[in-house]
């Protein structure tokens, strides 16, 4: 089918896991990272072409190169995204698995260039975004909007012997330095950096703790929704006082120029030991309440996070690479909608 999609960061754990899926189903890669030694085994295994070179020498080549679909998974989004993003030539479309808020006001911003370019932007085409849009997707579709959502990602992940990586570190690292988020009177506005703890009970029985923290899929909750009032959970968030107690002086910090570039590039560097899941799986919860007082919850059950990010990514791109998709900047299941999440291996569970 010839080099439909390139993707950049192909030599990482979530670059190679996306290659795999994209070659599962059909489509022509060039993988594109910094080491030829790294790309060689993928390459070979995947029957790819390799780039390579620093991350903006690779983007240099988008204009004369023009491929159909490129996939970012290098991290931290809230640079690599835009640069990528607007790299790319009439007629690119562009995908990434960002989870940060910065990242996706700089990426949807682009809707009108992507327009008058003809070309599809998608941000946050990944486990938190994906899984937790779509499942309030699946709540608010045959109801006028509710009056409060929140939204829960409960990953499971097994690890591999490796480090923490660049892309996982500058999204971690990425959230913070300007404070909590959450939609207040219809309103995006600044909070505690962590907020309130919930337990929830998924539907095989698992009692996990989630906090509220400023993650991208409480952007895409409140597109999906039109909800006044949304928040944002994570059960990989620690909720502790200790924690609350911590964060506001780790965030003053991080705002220190340079300070979240070097925090992130140390926190890639941490060793990884490998590790079975935690669960057996991963889940999305949504609770939305509408005026009258009426409540809906809804979960999406998938199995490791990581592999659901990269089968989004993937399928993502492949229907942008068949045409699929429209000109505009879009998070993924705002394009494709909740059956997305049912096509990465996401399960709805009725509750």
């Amino acid at each position: 089918m010839g080099d439909e999609v390139w993707v950049l960061g192909a030599s990482g754990r979530t670059g190679r896991a996306i290659a795999a899926q994209l070659a599962a189903r059909g489509v022509g890669l060039t993988l594109l990272g910094r080491s030829a030694d790294r790309l060689a085994a993928p390459a070979a295994e995947l029957g790819a072409r390799v780039w390579t070179g620093s991350f903006d020498e690779l983007l240099a080549q988008l204009p004369d190169a023009a491929p159909p679909v490129v996939v970012n998974a290098v991290g931290p989004f809230t640079t690599t995204g835009p640069a990528a993003a607007r790299a790319c030539p009439p007629g690119t479309h562009y995908v990434d698995v960002a989870n940060e808020i910065p990242a996706f006001e700089t990426l949807l911003a682009l809707d009108g260039v992507a327009v008058r370019e003809r070309r599809t932007i998608v941000t946050g085409a990944g486990f938190g975004v994906l899984a937790g849009e779509s499942t309030v997707l699946r709540l608010v579709e045959d109801r006028p909007a509710p009056q409060r959502v929140r939204v829960a990602v409960l990953p499971s992940v097994a690890a591999e012997a490796s480090t923490v990586g660049p892309a996982l570190a500058g999204t971690i690292v990425g959230q913070f330095p300007e404070g909590g988020r959450a939609v207040r009177g219809g309103r995006l506005v600044r909070t505690a950096p962590v907020g309130r703890t919930e337990t929830l009970q998924t539907p095989d029985g698992a009692t996990v703790p989630t906090t509220v923290a400023p993650f991208g899929e409480l952007l895409a909750a409140w597109r999906a929704s039109g909800a006044p009032e949304v928040e944002a959970a994570s059960s990989m968030v620690p909720g502790g006082t200790a924690v609350r107690l911590a964060m506001p002086v780790a965030s003053a910090l991080l705002r220190v120029p340079g300070a979240t570039r070097l925090a992130a590039a140390g926190l890639a560097r941490v060793p990884v030991q490998a590790a079975e899941r935690p669960r057996p799986h991963s889940w999305a919860h949504a609770r939305a309440t509408w005026p009258d007082g009426s409540v809906r919850t809804a979960w999406l059950r998938l199995d490791d996070a990581l592999d659901f990010t990269a089968a989004a990514a993937a399928e993502t791109a492949r229907r942008l690479a068949a045409g699929e998709g429209r000109p505009g900047a879009f998070t993924p299941g705002a394009l494709f909608g909740p059956e997305l999440a049912v096509a990465a291996g996401g399960t709805f569970i009725p509750s």
